[in-house]
């Protein structure tokens, strides 16, 4: 299955069976966990058979039951924290789905959690791990044009985006935001893309983060 295929594939789960993850798929996870955490300096955990996470009043207000297993975001204070939290936690994300888990990114409605946070290190959010009692559904995105100043479609004095381009924004557009809020924008700066946070919004670099890995995932292109 292609990356956007898994992208297309993949929505948000608040409800899991209770049903373990097998062995194997957790050595797949924890393997990628570590190749994640090499190449970028983090301390992401995975955290299995732990529900009191998500036994506390907030998480039951968040509508999540049967949550046992998740990813703790865990990474040194600083200000690109939340975007490389973003970015490398969806490569997680997108593998989980690919191996037939299901997830949820996570800001604020889980308890305690039992990762290890370090002197000068933060824990930026969770994503809640398993399968799921659903498959989730299609959440609403803003068109195209709206995630975006490069014109879609060729103008009097303006070229059309190239296509690798269109389909980095389609693959973009299909990102968890928080809140449904994507809050970014995709440019192109001397034919290379780049991409900001527009506006403000509770966990807009993380979301940054999410939305440059759907675009490098799907056209191989480094977003800066």
């Amino acid at each position: 299955m292609g990356a956007f295929e898994t992208i297309q594939q993949r929505h948000s789960v608040r409800q899991y069976r209770d049903q373990p993850i097998p062995e194997s798929m957790r050595r797949e996870l924890l393997a990628e966990v570590a190749r994640i955490n090499a190449a970028s300096g983090l301390s992401v955990q995975l955290l299995f058979d732990e529900p009191s996470c998500f036994e506390a009043a907030i998480a039951r207000y968040g509508s999540f039951s049967g949550v046992v297993n998740y990813i703790a975001l865990v990474g040194s204070k600083g200000p690109d924290l939340d975007e490389a939290c973003g970015y490398w936690g969806e490569q997680l994300v997108l593998r989980a789905q690919e191996l037939g888990l299901n997830t949820c990114w996570v800001g604020l409605n889980h308890g305690k959690t039992a990762a290890v946070v370090g002197p000068g290190q933060k824990l930026v959010c969770v994503i809640a791990l398993g399968f799921g009692a659903n498959q989730g559904k299609a959440h609403k995105v803003k068109p195209l044009e709206k995630l975006t100043d490069v014109p879609l479609l060729a103008g009097s004095q303006e070229a059309a985006a190239p296509e690798w381009f269109v389909q980095g924004l389609q693959a973009a557009q299909l990102a968890p935001t928080a809140i449904n809020q994507q809050k970014f924008l995709f440019s192109l700066v001397d034919g290379e893309p780049v991409a900001r946070v527009k506006g403000m919004g509770p966990y807009a670099k993380v979301d940054l983060g999410i939305v440059k890995w759907h675009f490098e995932a799907v056209t191989g292109r480094r977003v800066g």
